[in-house]
């Protein structure tokens, strides 16, 4: 067996089983999630109409660049929504389909890290455990990157040491933020450009929390766009990772796009032709109608910050927490220890959310995750607003 296996740590959600078991929560509560990051919103009918009417083409092995129909719907995507000029994105260049940003952020650490170098792989904290497991796997050690509230929940960059930075193949950012929201504008996205020029790491974007923001005049921007701003036209060492899951509430699907260095890209197509993760053809038609679409995802906002509204009003006056910039989660201050807060949440409330622990790891530095709790507003509004009262409730009592 692969020895790297060894080193991967508990996933999230397993810690979170363990933490609840045992535990007989009041039967006359009806059970709210808010745990996971699964949108709970209706897909749009369209997409699953296109799905039903295209199932003979499961009959066809699919390519792993998928299809050419599918790739220009991505460009276009890509220059209307972090204004790029016309034509800056080539479909047959700068994009490749990916089964969704959770195997596509795994896979691509398994094709660019070298592992006889003693490489670092960079990443926030807390982060999305995926950048972590992709990094040991590859053969690389992680390095974190705390994001306290200090620093607007964004990674310090300053605080990392000089041996870090000229030993970092990969950098993961994550804009929005999960779990905090926190948005990194041109600026500072074009700082981290300068710093893989000077450096030579690849920067490696997720942004499947992109298209949930409350200012419809001001959307989060990209890696893309920074780029852009500062005439980097080929996107060298930038790549971007972009989801259906989120966007259009559609998890299930499994289906995601990764775009940016041509070069990068070439190389990742390759690795993917023997990794064998195509999209099917009936997903890839679906897609393509869906990134075509932004009347879905405005509603999908919509519903986002309806639930946002209700439950600041009702939480904010109980605990420590802020309004994200982005994204579907809140992520306050517990006033006890995390796991305990939990724990006793889902025993007197019937509400499962996760430790904020369990998101983050300790470092000399600090633990940023330590004493924070993620509530993932992907409920109903009903149900989260019903959520945030139980809460206040259980907080009150203590």
């Amino acid at each position: 067996m692969n020895p790297d296996l060894k080193k991967l740590f508990p996933y999230p959600f397993e810690r979170l089983a363990q933490l609840k078991q045992g535990i007989a929560p009041p039967s006359e509560l009806a059970h709210i999630a808010l745990s996971i990051g699964e949108p709970k919103h209706a897909p749009p009918e369209f997409a699953l109409q296109a799905l039903r009417e295209h199932l003979q083409g499961l009959g066809a092995y699919p390519l792993a660049r998928g299809l050419p129909e599918l790739r220009q719907a991505i460009a276009h995507w890509l220059t209307r929504r972090f204004r790029l000029q016309a034509g800056r994105v080539d479909p047959e260049r700068h994009v490749l389909p990916v089964n969704g940003t959770r195997e596509g952020l795994f896979a691509f650490a398994q094709a660019v890290v070298d592992r006889s170098t003693n490489p670092l792989v960079l990443m926030p904290n807390p982060f999305y455990q995926i950048y972590e497991g992709a990094a040991l796997l590859a053969g690389a050690e992680p390095c974190y990157m705390n994001t306290p509230e200090e620093s607007g929940f964004l990674p310090d960059l300053d605080a990392v040491p000089e041996s870090a930075w000229n030993r970092c193949q990969l950098l993961y950012i994550c804009t929005p933020g999960n779990p905090t929201g926190a948005v990194m504008d041109i600026a500072y996205l074009s700082r981290v450009i300068g710093l893989a020029d000077r450096y030579g790491f690849i920067v490696a974007s997720d942004e499947c929390y992109a298209e949930i923001y409350p200012d419809e005049a001001n959307p989060p921007p990209g890696l893309l766009q920074a780029c852009e701003s500062i005439g980097r036209h080929d996107f060298k060492r930038c790549v971007v990772f972009h989801s259906l899951s989120k966007r259009s509430s559609l998890p299930g699907l499994r289906s995601g796009f990764v775009a940016g260095d041509a070069e990068v890209l070439a190389k990742f197509l390759i690795y993917r032709t023997y990794h064998g993760c195509a999209l099917p053809l009936p997903v890839q038609l679906a897609s393509v109608l869906a990134w075509d679409d932004e009347q879905h995802v405005t509603e999908n906002r919509r519903l986002y910050q309806e639930k946002f509204t209700a439950a600041m009003e009702i939480l904010d006056p109980v605990m420590d927490l802020h309004y994200p910039p982005a994204a579907f989660y809140l992520w306050p201050r517990t006033p006890m220890d995390d796991e305990r807060f939990a724990r006793e949440l889902f025993a007197r409330q019937n509400i499962t959310a996760l430790p904020g622990s369990y998101l983050s790891r300790p470092t000399p530095q600090g633990d940023p995750g330590k004493n924070r709790l993620r509530i993932s507003l992907v409920a109903s509004v009903q149900e989260c607003t019903e959520a945030a009262c139980r809460i206040r409730n259980y907080v009150r009592s203590l």
